[in-house]
């Protein structure tokens, strides 16, 4: 059976597991981002955003204004 990652489905310790399991071994940061990302899902883990808001935001900060869509009526 399937595993559920949104708040509803789990509890605390769940999504602590499934942050860690997603991002491997978060006390190696050697490179100094791991302890970043493990930051950014903290959100998460307290039951406050879900898995894909924190990755919408994340990814938001990487669109230029340029690279945006436009809508201009309905296309036709």
């Amino acid at each position: 059976m399937r595993m559920g990652y949104l708040i509803a489905e789990t509890t605390r310790e769940e999504r602590e597991k499934i942050v860690r399991d997603s991002l491997g071994n978060i006390s190696a940061n050697c490179d100094g981002c791991m302890a970043g990302l493990a930051d950014m899902y903290q959100d998460y883990i307290d039951g406050k955003k879900e898995l894909k808001q924190i990755n919408m935001e994340f990814h938001a900060g990487y669109i230029k204004e340029d690279d945006r869509p436009t809508r201009n009526g309905c296309g036709y």
